[in-house]
């Protein structure tokens, strides 16, 4: 049975993806469009637009061409989203990359998505020359190397349908990172789509910690807001105080965060020190949010808190909950406008005008991942009720198998964050000869925390069903997680692979986990 929204379709303009996003721009003025949280330096709109027409004349000085490639690295900082746009106008695509990269990682992306120019920022520059050794990249700048020169760009004529804007590389939690080819369209629809749920404008504040590298942060936090005509407040990188203070002096009303800052919002002392009595809405994405703490969140800060779901590969929203009396605490809400799903044994299946032209340079992954009717497997196990509301599970490929039974990871993690000395968690499953596969639970204790980590478990299984059960225990400083706020699941369970051969080998010194139940 195919899902359809419940919300009216909306018209997805035939335009670029720079045409909608300076539509505006100069009418606004001086209206602030973007803010530098470190130095409090104000770009107005009018000096955004322009910024980004002296990219577009920059680059096409350099000689770079519609459809060339133009490598992005770098943090959250107001130039980031002049340059991101100037490519875009010179008819060029970004490939946007992980600004937590080692030289190797950024290397193997310039190489597959063969960048003519790397852009980058004055910390990194030594890095980002040792990444461009070997690769098609001609040229290292910085950011501010585009920006201040003349800003008569040769306009570019571009097929919105057909031409790409963006080449973000997936998370690579299985396997190699692939490029994921986004055209204007795909960035396009899912801003109208998304717009048509979200509702900010010209007096909303947004912080920017998602980073612009992340399609989260790129289409929700920068394309969504500077649409508006929202100011986008930019961190480098998150720090809970630092995060705070700019939404208490910025008056922050639209937060857009990961489950991990959530946590913070609903838990964390610190936040009793700032006002954050003007933030409106709170919409957590990039993985699964406990309801319990979700709830607790939303009473804490007096506001509505929701997810919102989506990938990479669909540019990147699909779900939200915000403003629908039907979405309870733990659901991702109903479907965007024009867009369809289908639940095949379980998988959610989208599709829409956001769904991605493919991978690059890989169509094998791309036919495994777009089935011929145009359905998108996003690989998560969902399920949907009569009012149209859908709930993710968990992965597909993350179930544990206990003794023939799904038992999923996210379900175990929201147990275990309710106890109140549970600073964060993680769940994976590891294997065992009677089980098949045993649950077992990492977990950061709160710095007041009085109960074990075994203790914690205990509490969090005797709410779940026997099969369900945290079977192993052991407490961690931290839980491995993506920039956009993803568990790194894949981490720990190399980690255990790698005790688990250690003690089968020569090295029996390594004490073994803490049995939970």
């Amino acid at each position: 049975m195919i899902h359809v929204s419940p919300w009216p379709p909306v018209a997805i303009p035939d335009v670029s993806l720079a045409d909608l996003l300076l539509e505006h721009a100069d009418a606004r003025g001086d209206a602030p469009a973007l803010i530098d949280g470190l130095s409090g330096q104000v770009t107005s709109y009018a000096a955004f637009a322009n910024g980004v027409r002296q990219v577009a004349r920059a680059l096409q000085l350099r000689g770079i061409r519609k459809g060339d490639v133009v490598a992005l690295w770098s943090p959250n900082v107001p130039a980031y989203a002049m340059v991101f746009h100037g490519v875009s106008l010179a008819g060029a695509t970004n490939t946007t990359a992980n600004a937590l990269y080692t030289p190797e990682e950024l290397r193997f992306q310039l190489i597959d998505a063969r960048a003519r120019l790397l852009v980058t920022i004055e910390p990194f520059l030594e890095r980002a020359r040792e990444a461009a050794t070997g690769t098609a990249v001609e040229e290292v700048l910085l950011l501010d190397d585009l920006l201040g020169g003349d800003a008569s760009y040769a306009p570019v004529t571009i097929d919105p349908a057909v031409d790409l804007v963006s080449l973000p590389y997936s998370s690579g939690t299985t396997g190699l990172p692939k490029g994921v080819m986004l055209t204007h369209r795909n960035l396009v629809a899912n801003i109208v789509q998304f717009d048509a749920r979200v509702a900010i404008d010209e007096q909303d504040c947004v912080p920017a910690i998602l980073p612009f590298f992340h399609i989260y942060g790129q289409t929700v936090v920068l394309n969504h807001a500077l649409r508006r005509g929202a100011t986008v407040v930019t961190l480098p990188r998150f720090e809970l105080d630092a995060y705070l203070a700019l939404c208490q002096e910025h008056r922050a009303t639209a937060l857009y965060v990961a489950p991990p800052v959530v946590l913070a919002l609903a838990k964390h002392p610190a936040v009793e020190r700032y006002d954050l009595s003007t933030v409106r809405f709170v919409i957590s994405g990039a993985a699964p949010l406990d309801a319990q703490l979700q709830t607790a969140a939303a009473a804490r800060l007096g506001c509505p808190v929701v997810q919102g779901y989506g990938l990479t590969e669909t540019s990147p929203v699909t779900h939200v909950a915000l403003g629908d009396a039907r979405a309870p605490a733990g659901s991702i809400g109903t479907l965007l406008p024009s867009s369809e799903a289908i639940l095949i044994d379980g998988e959610l299946c989208v599709r829409g005008p956001h769904v991605m032209a493919g991978y690059l340079n890989n169509p094998a992954a791309t036919a495994a991942m777009i089935d011929a009717d145009g359905f998108l497997h996003t690989g998560d196990i969902a399920t949907i009720d009569e009012h149209g509301v859908f709930r993710i599970v968990d992965r597909l490929k993350e179930l544990i198998k206990y003794k023939g039974y799904q038992v999923p990871p996210a379900e175990l993690e929201g147990a275990l964050l309710a106890h109140p000395d549970c600073a964060d968690a993680c769940v994976i499953g590891v294997p065992d000869e009677e089980a098949g596969e045993l649950p077992k639970a990492f977990i950061v204790r709160t710095a007041s925390a009085t109960a074990t980590v075994a203790e914690i478990a205990a509490v969090a299984s005797a709410r779940l069903a026997p099969h369900k059960r945290i079977r192993l225990v052991e407490e961690i400083d931290a839980i491995p997680k993506s920039p956009s706020g993803k568990l790194l699941r894949r981490t720990l369970v190399e980690r255990e692979r790698a005790h688990a051969q250690r003690l089968t080998g020569t090295d029996r010194s390594s004490a073994p986990p803490s049995r939970a139940g």
